[in-house]
C-alpha cells in the first residue's frame, strides 16, 4: 500500500469521476445483454465491472500523483538524452509466477514423465529453426531420438544470423524477449541460461510524431501489480492520449476479461481498425498507439491486423506483472540460444546435422503414411516419426500428391507468410539514444534499437549500430510500395528520411542520401555501412479470418506433425509461438508412443472440406534453389537470389510504388 499511498490519498476528492466512471462501465453491459449470457456469466460481469469501475476511479484518483510521476520521469528523461547512454540492465523479473509459466512447466513435466514408456522412437524433423530444435529439445526429454535436419549451414530459421566480410553480425530480425514469454522463459531456465538475457527498466518509449527528435515513455511502477501497473503507465503519459481517450479504451475490453480466449478468438474476423470503430474507440488511440502496436506485433498496419492478435498480446499484458518488460540476447541468436539447443539435443542422444536439404516427402500410396525423407542428396532418412518444422510456405511447396486433397493440407492455402525487411545501419559515431526497444511510430519504420548500446556483444561506445525493422513493405501489409522490389539503396535513402526525423539535429546532410539533403550544419552522423536482410516471407500474415485456418501440430497422418509458429497455439507469430508449437509437436509425438490420448487433430472448415472434395491431386512444387530465401530465411539479396525469388513466389518482385 505504500507505493500507492501518494496515489490514493486523493481518492476522497474524486468521487464525482468514480460516479462517472461508473456509469460509463455501465454502458458496456448492453453488449452482454445482447450477448443473452447465463445467470453465472452474468455474476462475473458483475463482478468485473466493479473491478473495472473501481481500477478507472483509482487510475483517475491518481492522476494527479501520476502526472507529478510523470513530470518528474519526463525531466529525467530529458537529462538522459542530452548525455551519453551507456549500458545498463536490470535484474531479471519475476516471470515465473504465472498460470501460462505454470502451464508450461507442468507440460515439461509431463513430457518427462514419459520418458521410457512405449521404447526409443526415432524422429526426423525438417527445420533447424527454434520451432525444430524445441520439439528435438523435449522429444529428448521424453526418451526419444530426435534427428533435426536444416537445410542451410546455420540453425535459428528467422532467427538465424552470420557474420560478414568484416566479421559484424547481420541478424534476420531484431528479436525481443518478454517476460510474457512463458515457454521461451521456462527453455531459458531449462538450459540455464537466464543469465545471457539483459533486460531493460520496465517501460514502452515511443517517437513523438509531431515533435521530431523527442520521445515519450509508459513507465511501469516498481511494485504495482497488473494491470494496475498497466493503467497507471498509460495515465502517467501526457503526451499521447486524453484523459477521457483513456478512459474509453476501456470498456470495449472487458469482453476479453469476461470470456477470455473465446472471445479473443472470435475477434479474428475483425481488423484492428473494425474493432475499434465497433466499440465506439476513438481515432487518436489507432494513431498514437495501435498503428506502432500492430506493426511490432506482426509488421502491418491495423487496418490489415486481426485484432485477435493485439487481444492475445494485451491479455497478457494485463494479467501478468512483468508481461510487458523486456530483455535482449547479449549476442547473436546462433551461439547465445540455438547452440546451447543443439548441444543439449546432442548431449542426450539426438543430431542436429546442417546443410541437408529435403527434397521430397515419400508415402505410403495406400495408408498416406510417411515412408521417408528422401533428401537432395540422395540420401533416404527412415524414422519411426516425422515432424516437419518448415515455414508455411516451405511447407505448402512440399505437400505429397496423395495428400494434396486432404482438407488438412488444402487449408494451408489461406496462409501465407508476410515480407518483411530489417536493417542494420553503422554509422561514423554515436547517435542520442535508449538502452531500450524504440517504437517509431514511423510510416516506414516499425521498432528499433541502438544495438551498441543494448547488446554486449555489440557495444561500441563511440559508435551506434541501429538495427530497424521496415514495416510495412508490402500491399499484404498495408504499404503502397512493394518494398521487397526495391534496391537496397532506395530502402536506405528512405530509411535515412525517417532517421533525419528522428534524430533531425544528428544525421548529416549526405548527397548520397538525397532524403537528408534538407539536414541543417549541426547534423553531421554519416552511415559508413548498412545491410539490408529482406524476408520474402516471414511469419505467417495475421491478417482478418486466418486464424481458423491454423492447423494442429497432430495431422490425419500416423507417423506425421508439424510444427512452427503458424500452426494452432495461442501465442501466435512469434518466438513464443514457435517454442510452444513445437513443445506441442513433441508431446504429440511423445503421448502416440506411450499409448496415451492425444489433442486430437482440430477441424477443417466445412468450405474447405467441400473444395478438398473437387480439386485434382497435384504433385508438389518441392524447393527450388539453395538461397536462404528458398528455405523461409532471409538475407541480403544478390540477382542469383532474386532469380530463384522469380521461380517460385514472382508476385515479391512486382514493381509498385
Amino acid at each position: 500500500m505504500g507505493i500507492l499511498y501518494p496515489y490514493c490519498r486523493v481518492m476522497s476528492d474524486h468521487c464525482t469521476q468514480f460516479s462517472n466512471s461508473l456509469s460509463y462501465c455501465n454502458t458496456s453491459e448492453l453488449y452482454f445483454q445482447r450477448r443473452n449470457y447465463p445467470p453465472e456469466a452474468s455474476r462475473r460481469l458483475s463482478i468485473v465491472r466493479m473491478r473495472a469501475a473501481v481500477v478507472v476511479a483509482a487510475l483517475l484518483a491518481a492522476a494527479p500523483g501520476a502526472q507529478a510521476y510523470a513530470s518528474m520521469r519526463s525531466g529525467a528523461s530529458r537529462r538522459v538524452a542530452s548525455s551519453r547512454v551507456l549500458m545498463k540492465d536490470f535484474p531479471k523479473p519475476n516471470v515465473e509466477n504465472t498460470d501460462n509459466y505454470r502451464a508450461s512447466s507442468a507440460l515439461t513435466e509431463k513430457l518427462k514423465s514419459l520418458n521410457g514408456k512405449g521404447g526409443s522412437k526415432k524422429v526426423a524433423i525438417v527445420g533447424g529453426g527454434l520451432s525444430g530444435l524445441a520439439a528435438a529439445k523435449y522429444l529428448v526429454d521424453a526418451g526419444h531420438k530426435p534427428v533435426v535436419y536444416e537445410a542451410r549451414d546455420v540453425l535459428g530459421g528467422k532467427v538465424s544470423a552470420w557474420q560478414d566480410e568484416d566479421g559484424d553480425w547481420i541478424e534476420t530480425g531484431l528479436h525481443i524477449f518478454f517476460g510474457a514469454y512463458p515457454n521461451m522463459m521456462n527453455l531459458f531456465a531449462e538450459l540455464d541460461l537466464h543469465d545471457r538475457l539483459q533486460w531493460k527498466v520496465h517501460k514502452m518509449i515511443f517517437a513523438m510524431q509531431q515533435l521530431p527528435g523527442e520521445f515519450t515513455t509508459f513507465d511501469f511502477i516498481p511494485g504495482i501489480p497488473a494491470p494496475f501497473n498497466f493503467g497507471l503507465a498509460i495515465l502517467s503519459n501526457q503526451k499521447m492520449l486524453t484523459l477521457w481517450e483513456k478512459i474509453q479504451t476501456a470498456p470495449p475490453l472487458i469482453p476479453m476479461l469476461i470470456e477470455g480466449q473465446e472471445f479473443i478468438d472470435a475477434q479474428d474476423e475483425l481488423s484492428v481498425t473494425d474493432f475499434m470503430r465497433k466499440y465506439g474507440m476513438p481515432e487518436r488511440i489507432n494513431e498514437e498507439v495501435f498503428i506502432a502496436m500492430a506493426k511490432a506485433l506482426d509488421f502491418i498496419d491495423p487496418d490489415k491486423l486481426s485484432m485477435t492478435v493485439v487481444l492475445t498480446a494485451m491479455n497478457r499484458f494485463l494479467n501478468e506483472d512483468n508481461g510487458l518488460q523486456m530483455a535482449f540476447l547479449d549476442g547473436n541468436q546462433p551461439d547465445r540460444l540455438c547452440e546451447p539447443m543443439k548441444q543439449y539435443i546432442e548431449a542426450r542422444g539426438g543430431e542436429v546435422i546442417t546443410e541437408s536439404p529435403l527434397k521430397e516427402i515419400e508415402v505410403d500410396p495406400d495408408t498416406k503414411a510417411v515412408t521417408g525423407l528422401r533428401m537432395r542428396s540422395g540420401e533416404l532418412v527412415v524414422a519411426d516419426e516425422y515432424i516437419s518444422a518448415m515455414p508455411v510456405d516451405v511447407v505448402k511447396r512440399m505437400v505429397p500428391e496423395a495428400w494434396s486433397t486432404m482438407p488438412y493440407f488444402k487449408q494451408l492455402d489461406n496462409l501465407e507468410g508476410i515480407p518483411v525487411i530489417n536493417l542494420h545501419m553503422w554509422f561514423d559515431r554515436k547517435l542520442k539514444n535508449v538502452d531500450h526497444l524504440c517504437f517509431s511510430r514511423s510510416p516506414l519504420l516499425s521498432v528499433y534499437a541502438d544495438m551498441s548500446t543494448t547488446c554486449k556483444e555489440y557495444y561500441d561506445e563511440e559508435k551506434s549500430m541501429l538495427e530497424l525493422v521496415f514495416a510495412p513493405c508490402s500491399p499484404i501489409a498495408g504499404s503502397d510500395v512493394n518494398w521487397i522490389a526495391k534496391s537496397d539503396e532506395e530502402i536506405i535513402d528512405a530509411t535515412m528520411g525517417e532517421l533525419a526525423r528522428l534524430f533531425p539535429t544528428e544525421i548529416a546532410a549526405d548527397e548520397k542520401w538525397p532524403t537528408t539533403l534538407s539536414q541543417g550544419p549541426e547534423g553531421q552522423a554519416r552511415l559508413r555501412k548498412f545491410a539490408v536482410v529482406k524476408t520474402p516471407r516471414s511469419v505467417y500474415a495475421a491478417i482478418p479470418g486466418r486464424n481458423k485456418y491454423r492447423p494442429s501440430q497432430e495431422s490425419p497422418i500416423d507417423n506425421f506433425s508439424m510444427c512452427g509458429c503458424f500452426t494452432s497455439q495461442k501465442f501466435l507469430g512469434s518466438m513464443e509461438g514457435a517454442v510452444l508449437a513445437g513443445k506441442l509437436a513433441a508431446e504429440v509425438v511423445a503421448s502416440r508412443a506411450a499409448g496415451m490420448p492425444t489433442q486430437g487433430v482440430k477441424a477443417v472448415q466445412d468450405h474447405v472440406s467441400e473444395e478438398a472434395a473437387k480439386v485434382q491431386p497435384k504433385k508438389p512444387i518441392g524447393i527450388k534453389g539453395d538461397s536462404p530465401i528458398a528455405f523461409g530465411g532471409g538475407q541480403s539479396f544478390s540477382s542469383k537470389a532474386e532469380e530463384e525469388l522469380k521461380t517460385f513466389d514472382p508476385e515479391q518482385l512486382v514493381k509498385l510504388g
